[in-house]
C-alpha cells in the first residue's frame, strides 16, 4: 500500500463511539472545549483554545492529511451524543510500516473515562490488522504524566527519552520527549486482548 491509497474516507466505530475524518466545518463541533477548557493544550505546541486556536489548528491538520502525511480524526461520544475530541495518525509511513498515533485530546468530561482506551483499541486495530503497520509509536512531553500514564495503561513500551528534544508553547524551555511504541506481534500476543479487557 502506497501513500496515496491510505484510506481518505476512514470510520471506525464501536457501539460507543465514532470516529471519522475531520472536517474544516468541525470547528462547530469542537468550540465549547475549545473556549472553555483552555488547559486541554497545556502541553501542545500547536494550541486549540480560542476559535481562532481552533480553526487553525484544523486547518493545519487538514494541510497535513492533503499531503498524505497526517490522518486527523474527530471523536463523538455516541452515548452523551457529543463530540470528545480529536486524535490523529502521523508520521505515516506505509513503506515502512509505521506511523505515529497523538495529537490527542479530549474535553474535561471524557477524561477518566473509557473513551481514550476504546479510541485506542480501533486506531490500534485499523493500524495493525487493516494497515499492516509493524510499529506505532507515541510520543508525549516527558512532564505529561497523565499523558504517559494513558499510553502506559493501554500497553506502550517506553523506549526512552529524547533530551531537549522540541520547544515549548511562549517559553525558551526545550522539552524532553517521551517514546513509546507497540509492535504488531505485541498487539496480537497479548496487548489487544489487555486493551479489549480494559473497556
Amino acid at each position: 500500500m502506497s501513500v496515496s491509497q491510505f484510506p481518505q474516507n476512514t470510520i471506525l466505530e464501536d457501539e460507543s463511539i465514532l470516529l471519522r475524518p475531520l472536517r474544516e466545518t468541525d470547528v462547530e463541533n469542537l468550540l465549547e472545549i475549545s473556549l472553555n477548557e483552555p488547559e486541554t493544550w497545556e502541553y501542545s505546541l500547536v494550541r486549540a483554545n480560542g476559535k481562532e486556536n481552533l480553526e487553525n489548528y484544523i486547518q493545519i491538520a487538514l494541510k497535513a492529511k492533503e499531503n498524505k502525511t497526517e490522518f486527523p480524526f474527530i471523536v463523538f461520544d455516541k452515548k452523551s451524543g457529543k463530540y470528545a475530541g480529536s486524535t490523529r495518525f502521523y508520521d505515516i509511513n506505509l513503506e515502512f510500516k509505521t506511523l505515529q498515533l497523538g495529537y490527542t485530546w479530549y474535553g474535561k468530561d471524557f477524561r477518566g473515562t473509557r473513551l481514550n482506551k476504546r479510541c485506542k483499541f480501533l486506531l490500534l486495530q485499523f493500524a495493525f490488522e487493516t494497515l499492516g503497520m509493524e510499529r506505532v509509536e507515541f510520543r508525549a512531553d516527558n512532564n505529561n504524566q497523565r499523558s504517559i500514564a494513558a499510553m502506559k495503561s493501554i500497553g506502550c513500551t517506553v523506549e526512552g527519552v529524547m533530551r531537549n528534544h522540541m520547544p515549548t508553547f511562549g517559553s525558551d524551555v526545550r522539552r524532553d520527549s517521551i517514546i513509546l511504541s507497540i509492535l504488531r506481534n505485541e498487539w496480537f500476543d497479548s496487548v489487544k486482548e489487555n486493551l479489549k479487557n480494559k473497556l
